[in-house]
């Protein structure tokens, strides 16, 4: 704890407007490298953040997080396990699944996808991105299909045109030997999550897709299990043991990992790199308060000879170096958060908006601004060490020998 003359006397140094003009500038200059480097951390690591959220939101609601494999399993036994599942206080939801690769073909394109097989009375997590056309379709006709806008427009189809589905896996013999099951299929909607997951996933009736896979109405569906939490895979496999020895498991984490783990390297990439500004301005305040002591050495021997213990004297230029520190940390928070909080409206003032309208997402992390603004003045409290402990180290006798 600081006693209070040292605080008195280190904030009266720090505040002084009088001085050396060039140690001024430096301490300016550490002031305002600190703010803008806490700005530009706080901006990026706030739309990093966002950017993650709406991948996790859009993107893994689309897609099962577990799903369940099992082999001519009864449909009373898939029932009993969905209505265990859907009881379940970490799941959101489960129901029926059963998904195939397809190549999709027009007569301008031909593109490989995912079709995932919807089925009536269970809640379906694209009807919350469909843009155009009624999901409802899929349930009252048969070989309907659901594309999303990227799909469509690379094949281009929209609402109401034909679209030949072909089944590389599913074969049949005809005149001409064995030849993929395929079938024109009728496109309902078209959804739109603004996620990775629009270039390669469609989606039919679960029916009309079983249908076409020659699999039987009671037979080889697995099982979709949307949790209320992606992440917490370890403790739901731990709470669900027996159904594990069942069914072979797959996860999202396995299909889409990688892409997860490359946006949170991205981020503490980016957040190391912009930390960098911050460490420079810290080691300004270094080079300041060692500019200051070598300067005020008559006035550190005044001091001693008043009174002033060696530790004393220390904590003064303390005070001083986390003085400069504490106010760019504060205003490197409120500009951050400000710049962040409007960054949509900042790049469209400078003329940078985004490919086709795009927001930038930005969320913010309580944890990781306390986090930031914490290492900001802990490095800071850092940098007073080395100069605190020069001025505490001053003899009155040599520096007032000569005055």
């Amino acid at each position: 704890m600081f006693q209070p003359v040292s605080l008195f006397v280190g904030l009266r140094y720090a505040k002084a407007a009088k001085g050396n003009a060039f140690i001024s500038f430096i301490s300016f200059f550490s002031i305002a490298g600190i703010a803008l480097g806490l700005m530009s951390l706080i901006t990026v690591s706030s739309v990093m953040n966002g950017f993650e959220q709406s991948l996790k939101s859009a993107m893994l609601d689309l897609i099962p997080h577990v799903q369940l494999k099992a082999d001519n399993a009864e449909n009373a036994q898939i029932e009993q396990v969905l209505s265990r599942l859907n009881t379940h206080a970490m799941v959101e939801r489960a129901q029926p699944y059963i998904t195939s690769d397809v190549i999709l073909q027009t007569n301008q394109e031909l593109m490989g996808v995912r079709l995932q097989g919807l089925f009536s009375g269970y809640n379906n997590a694209v009807s919350k991105h469909i843009e155009l056309g009624k999901l409802q379709t899929l349930d009252k006709k048969k070989y309907q299909l659901v594309l999303s806008r990227y799909l469509a427009n690379k094949l281009g189809i929209g609402v109401g045109d034909k679209v030949r589905v072909i089944l590389p896996e599913v074969t049949s013999y005809t005149p001409l030997g064995r030849v993929p099951m395929q079938r024109l299929f009728t496109v309902a909607a078209l959804y739109n999550s603004k996620s990775e997951a629009d270039m390669h996933l469609a989606f039919s009736d679960g029916k009309s897709l079983r249908r076409l896979m020659r699999r039987a109405d009671n037979s080889d569906l697995d099982i979709s299990i949307t949790l209320k939490d992606a992440f917490a895979l370890v403790p739901f496999y731990a709470s669900v043991t027996d159904l594990l020895s069942r069914y072979e498991k797959d996860d999202w984490q396995t299909q889409q990992g990688a892409l997860f783990a490359a946006v949170a390297m991205e981020k503490r990439v980016m957040s190391m790199l912009l930390g960098l500004i911050v460490i420079v301005a810290v080691f300004n305040i270094l080079s300041a308060l060692s500019m200051m002591v070598r300067e005020k050495q008559g006035e550190v021997a005044i001091l001693q000879t008043l009174g002033f213990t060696p530790n004393m004297i220390g904590r003064v230029f303390m005070v001083q170096g986390l003085y400069n520190g504490l106010v760019g940390t504060v205003i490197g928070l409120i500009l951050g958060l400000i710049v962040a909080s409007n960054i949509n409206e900042v790049l469209d003032i400078l003329g940078l908006s985004l490919l086709g309208g795009a927001k930038l997402p930005v969320l913010f992390s309580p944890i990781g601004l306390i986090s930031m603004a914490t290492a900001s003045i802990a490095m800071s409290f850092i940098a007073t060490l080395y100069p605190a402990k020069k001025a505490a180290n001053v003899l009155p006798a040599e520096v007032l020998r000569y005055e």
